[in-house]
């Protein structure tokens, strides 16, 4: 953690001079941001991909298909940044959706 310091000044000293005391603050550190990643495989249908990114990334249609062209055409793409927390249940949640579906889709995060 930063200290900020805080300023504030003090009584005269015993030789008469006027000194400064110094008071620290701790500044909380934001906490890292992890990307969601989802990834091309030849068997999903891209439809499905649509559904996942309105559904748990809560993007409109047009948004959803750009991305799934995206993740098509290049492989990868990013569907959001989240803290770890909420990263993790995303990739869960989309993980265990394309399974239940019979879909070998896969979604990752990596550290911002």
């Amino acid at each position: 953690m930063a200290a900020q310091p805080f300023y504030m000044t003090s009584d005269k000293d015993d030789d008469g001079d006027v000194g400064i005391a110094v008071k620290t603050r701790a500044r909380t550190k934001r906490p890292p941001l992890y990307k969601v990643l989802l990834l091309n495989d030849d068997y999903t249908p891209m439809e499905f991909v649509v559904l996942i990114l309105e559904r748990f990334f809560g993007l409109t249609h047009a948004q959803a298909f750009e991305i799934m062209l995206t993740v098509h055409k290049k492989g990868v793409a990013v569907v959001g940044v989240f803290s770890h927390e909420i990263a993790e249940t995303k990739v869960t949640q989309v993980m265990d959706f394309a399974r239940r579906h019979q879909h070998p889709l896969q979604c990752t995060m990596e550290k911002e």
